[in-house]
């Protein structure tokens, strides 16, 4: 699809298309991922951020968040649990937090990769050379980092102490580095366009991403942008289903956003081109903390308890949970598969 096709397909009303739309992003994920969903543990040890994004609410200027960071003992101990109940993922995500210093996370990606065999993403923000090298010298297989748009004018004004050129150079320094590397959007930001989120489309395509994660804006009170109205699911999904289609060969989540805003949204996208879910693993008693945005109260579940619930989801899908590691779906000399 060129970016004309693309704003059609954002702006139609005509349901008829959208439905059959949606139909085509589920036929394309499944000839190329099949059925099984990549189930990924994620793990947010730390919720100190030094960037003051407008939209988000782990901005250092947010003074109503209770921060935390987890110790490395207790860290390494929930992905070994996540390993033992099945994931084969670990997710360690946070805020762009100096407190934890490149030593100490090369020491703790090392130490579980020695003792688990599970594929390691990382999402620590924005981070020079060489911290990427020792990374993924460290054993790290991935990295996540979100663009959120790229129109540079709307980038600026979302992270006014970010660099939307410096964003751009990171994610292709991750490239370089050998990562598989993830990006994404969010839907729905004030002043965004069909044409923005077009370009975004097209961008993740020339990227060449191996994962890519949209979902809608959900407005956070305790942020600039708390009056905002946010993304709709929708919009979402329609986005959701042209990255399939033009990207194609990308693992693409079910983001924990969409189900923030609809209790069934996360089904609702697996069935419109993604085949990757997120479950929460962090201890209960940070959960809580990491406020990007509002999440909505839920019943606690143990891992365990939460991973048997979204299997049985799952199934009455017609989907079941993939028993590999889940790494790049594209064929690169020298990549690993």
């Amino acid at each position: 699809m060129d970016e004309k096709e693309l704003i059609y397909y954002l702006t139609t009303e005509d349901r008829a298309e959208i439905e059959a739309l949606l139909e085509r992003a589920d036929a394309v994920r499944r000839e190329v991922t099949g059925d099984a969903v990549e189930l990924r543990a994620l793990i947010e040890l730390s919720n100190h951020c030094v960037r003051d994004c407008l939209y988000c609410g782990l901005r250092k200027s947010n003074a109503k968040l209770e921060r935390y960071r987890i110790e490395s003992a207790e860290l390494i101990e929930t992905v070994l649990e996540a390993s033992r109940i099945g994931y084969k993922t670990a997710v360690l995500q946070s805020g762009e937090d100096p407190g934890f210093s490149t030593d100490e996370l090369c020491d703790l990606i090392q130490k579980i990769k020695d003792r688990t065999d599970m594929a390691l993403t990382l999402a620590f923000g924005e981070r020079p050379r060489r911290d990427i090298e020792q990374f993924r010298a460290a054993g790290a297989d991935r990295y996540l980092l979100k663009i959120e748009t790229t129109d540079p004018e709307l980038f600026r004004r979302l992270k006014p102490d970010g660099s939307f050129e410096r964003r751009v150079g990171c994610l292709k320094l991750l490239k370089e580095c050998g990562f598989q590397v993830g990006s994404g959007s969010m839907i729905g930001l004030p002043g965004q366009t069909p044409e923005i989120i077009a370009r975004d489309i097209l961008f993740f395509k020339d990227m060449d991403l191996d994962m890519i994660g949209v979902g809608p804006f959900v407005p956070n009170e305790d942020t600039p942008l708390g009056h905002e109205s946010g993304g709709t699911v929708d919009m979402s999904l329609r986005v959701i289903a042209l990255t399939r289609i033009v990207t194609v060969k990308t693992h693409m989540p079910a983001t924990t956003s969409i189900g923030a805003i609809d209790p069934a949204g996360r089904e609702k996208v697996l069935k419109a081109g993604a085949n990757v879910l997120m479950p929460n693993l962090t201890p209960a008693k940070y959960r809580e903390h990491y406020r990007i945005y509002p999440k909505p109260a839920r019943l606690p579940e143990t891992p365990e308890e939460s991973r048997k619930n979204l299997e049985i989801k799952l199934k009455k899908l017609g989907r079941s949970v993939s028993d590999s590691h889940g790494h790049s779906l594209k064929r690169r000399a020298g990549a690993v598969q």
